[in-house]
């Protein structure tokens, strides 16, 4: 853990050097997002942004899949700063947990101090329909490895952390106000996260359903726990792409979740620029 953690303090320090904002703590970001499949184009309307690919900062892994650009976006929303990675690794992608979660301590280590994590997922409930957002209430965690388990150090977080309000109830009714206005539908329900890269059988989703989950994807859970762990209030957000296997008679694909998001990318960007803006006036 401690070469981990010197990891995350040399790639923190080196974002730091290269923004020129070196010891400047009230020039860090106070927003963070993860900006997964659907969402990645939100971090182009930032204001006076600095684009840093993945592969310029150190220990910091790279993303394979295509939707994932494998940058970090810094900028600025309503003259606040924001700290945005565009795209994520994931497991499937042959990564242990504790790298799929680097960039997330990183951006913890830069002192955000509120977690935006966003994905594509696949609707079980069948309230929910493709081009829905779902907050995510809770989620279901055993199919996918904890990055907590390992050597544990008391300054990074707590040995057993808390999970009870792993997603801020105050973040998810600003988030509910935000889609009305952004005239988005939006539901609340339970995520769960399978490691993929496979989809799910019909039998699975049956089972995940009697489990009560509401959605699907292969992603988001093991940075929620690390955000816990941290200390740092979190908000989870599914853009519903697809219908999952069984519930849907269609094959499902990779390409269908890219023209999902592609049809309602302007949509997305007003909900989370509005989003931004009603946390930052609360603080």
């Amino acid at each position: 853990m401690s070469d981990y953690s010197s990891q995350v303090t040399e790639a923190a320090n080196y974002l730091r050097r290269i923004l020129n904002r070196k010891d400047s703590r009230e020039k860090d970001p106070v927003l963070g997002m993860v900006l997964g499949s659907g969402w990645g184009e939100f971090a182009g309307s930032l204001e006076d942004r600095i684009e840093i690919p993945f592969d310029r900062i150190p220990h910091f892994p790279q993303p394979t899949v295509v939707g994932h650009v494998g940058a970090l976006v810094w900028g600025r929303i309503h003259g606040q700063p924001v700290c945005c990675l565009q795209g994520r690794v994931h497991s499937y992608e042959g990564q242990p947990p504790q790298v799929v979660t680097f960039p997330v301590r990183v951006l913890g280590q830069l002192g955000v101090r509120a977690l935006i994590l966003t994905n594509a997922a696949g609707g079980i409930n069948p309230r929910l329909r493709p081009g829905d957002l779902m907050l995510i209430r809770d989620h279901l965690s055993s199919f996918v490895p904890n990055p907590l388990v390992g050597p544990h150090e008391d300054s990074v977080g707590t040995r057993f952390t808390d999970m009870s309000e792993c997603y801020s109830p105050r973040l998810r009714g600003l988030a509910a106000r935000c889609a009305r206005r952004s005239n988005l539908r939006l539901l609340e329900g339970v995520y769960v996260a399978v490691t993929g890269p496979s989809y799910e059988t019909p039998s699975e989703i049956r089972m995940f359903r009697k489990l009560g989950a509401d959605a699907i994807g292969m992603s988001t859970v093991p940075e929620a726990i690390v955000v816990r762990h941290m200390g740092i209030e979190c908000l989870g957000i599914s853009l519903i792409t697809n219908l999952a296997a069984g519930i849907s008679k269609a094959p499902l694909s990779h390409g269908e979740v890219l023209k999902a998001g592609e049809k309602v990318k302007a949509r997305l960007g007003r909900f989370l620029s509005s989003l931004c803006r009603e946390w930052l006036e609360l603080g």
